[in-house]
């Protein structure tokens, strides 16, 4: 038999509950902490400094694909290079989640969020010295360590939400987090179209490629010495009872392995694994190859590739913000999740329709309903795989969900590049389509089990079960 602490419902029944034998399994420090929840006004300072640094390791990511053809132009290389450049983000991701998970679990986020921004300003710089036509080892070199930079960032949001957030904004919380990736990704559609023009001289080029990686570099330092100064590891209080909870078991919870063993058994996280694997896999290649789609179909249309971008993100980013607010209000995570996933696919068949009928502003529109639900499905990935995984670590069912998303990414990018080299974008388009389709009908089958929200409403009978939970 395993002791359980059962844990009062309010702050007040915590300050006046009696010193009993069972309670000695929480440290002193731990037990005079969490009687009292309370939010830290240093919350949206840590949210936005991680936002930040996000931003500019995501945008690091897309800036060579954004103006892929002029960046092959420059180092003569050839396309599929220039998207290894992008998926040298989703290559290092898989083999690094685990190490990174466990710092995350052994370290905390302060670590995590220092080796994150360090080793995206190290990447910033080490593009800088990429300068000459002959030096495409050089920028692979600083992409890789960007990218090494991306698995101490990507799945960080739903942990730090739930350290630092309470359960009434926690949603909306991971939604901000995720903003900071995404407005990266808009501005690296932007800004490369802008700074880098499509021009033969290879030396003007590289004064103009200059401009933008030198800038870089200097938000990628002004941000890691921001880091250092300001990002806590964790508010004095616990946020949320459900906070409080996993303080209170963190020394009874079982090992990094075994907590892997138990997400894998999981039967609704699989599933959701599995579908959120299929769309964000989608966006990534969406992403990387959107410079080649709309070239092939708008010749010159460099910077209208750029915008196409852009308007994905920042429509996505309201879809975003908006399914946050609404699971913070509503708790409907299943419903939301599956009427999101298929209007993505709704979305996606309305580009894939009207990419190539010739009106540009047709192609706008289409794509900001696309990016409106596919990009704003990614937060909701998240909180949903907290909601169903609780007490297990938010790092590391978020950086289950990004290794799934890494897999498809690559497959899907190198698939749907090759369908549109033999057979056109409209071909290529539909294979992401199809797959969607299977995203849509997976996610039907994912029961909401929404354990962090019966450990807010119930804290006592949830915390037995976390006890019991926690000894297998």
């Amino acid at each position: 038999m395993v002791s359980v602490t059962s844990v009062p419902t309010t702050a007040e029944g915590l300050s006046q509950q009696p010193d009993r034998e069972s309670s000695t399994d929480i440290p002193d420090s731990i037990r005079e902490e969490s009687v009292k929840i309370k939010v830290s006004k240093l919350r949206w300072v840590i949210v936005l400094l991680f936002s930040s640094y996000s931003l500019c390791n995501s945008f690091q990511w897309i800036q060579y694909g954004a103006v892929s053809n002029i960046f092959e132009h420059f180092y003569g290389v050839s396309t599929f290079s220039i998207d290894c450049l992008s998926m040298s983000y989703m290559v290092a991701y898989i083999p690094l989640l685990f190490p990174a998970a466990y710092l995350l679990e052994k370290c905390g986020l302060r670590t995590i969020a220092l080796l994150g921004s360090a080793l995206n300003c190290l990447g910033a710089w080490v593009k800088v010295g990429s300068l000459k036509p002959n030096l495409f080892p050089v920028t692979v070199l600083g992409q890789l360590i960007c990218a090494v930079a991306q698995v101490f960032i990507l799945g960080i949001p739903s942990n730090l939400a739930a350290v630092w957030f309470s359960e009434r904004e926690v949603s909306t919380a991971c939604s901000l987090a995720v903003f900071g990736n995404q407005v990266g990704i808009a501005v690296g559609f932007l800004i490369p179209p802008l700074l880098v023009p499509n021009i033969e001289d290879r030396e003007e080029l590289a004064y103009h490629i200059s401009i933008m990686f030198y800038m870089t570099g200097a938000v990628a330092s002004l941000l890691f010495i921001l880091v250092i100064f300001i990002f806590k590891e964790k508010p004095k209080y616990p946020p949320s009872q459900a906070q409080h909870l996993s303080y209170t078991m963190e020394t009874q919870r079982a090992s990094y392995f075994e907590s892997i063993a138990r997400l894998i058994k999981n039967s609704n996280f699989v599933l959701l694994f599995i579908s959120y694997g299929l769309n964000t896999g989608s966006f990534y290649a969406l992403s990387t190859l959107l410079n080649r789609m709309v070239t092939l179909n708008y010749p010159g249309e460099e910077v209208n590739a750029g915008r196409i971008g852009l308007t994905i993100i920042f429509s996505g980013m309201a879809g975003a913000m908006i399914s946050g607010i609404w699971l913070d209000k509503t708790k409907t995570y299943k419903q939301t999740t599956l009427v999101v996933y298929s209007m993505t696919l709704v979305g996606m068949i309305a580009y894939t329709m009207t990419l190539s009928l010739g009106h540009l502003w047709i192609v706008f529109l289409t794509a900001g309903i696309l990016g409106f639900f596919m990009t704003g499905y990614l937060p909701l990935g998240y909180e949903f795989a907290v909601e169903l995984t609780y007490p297990e670590s938010e790092g590391m069912s978020s950086g289950l969900l990004n290794v799934s998303a890494q897999i498809f990414g690559i497959i899907f990018t190198i698939g749907q590049g090759q369908i549109i080299e033999h057979f056109g974008t409209l071909a290529g388009n539909v294979f992401l389509c199809i797959f969607l389709t299977f995203g849509t009908l997976i996610t039907m089958f994912i029961k909401a089990d929404l354990r962090r929200q019966k450990a807010n409403v119930l804290p006592n009978t949830v915390s037995m079960w976390i006890s019991i939970s926690c000894h297998g």
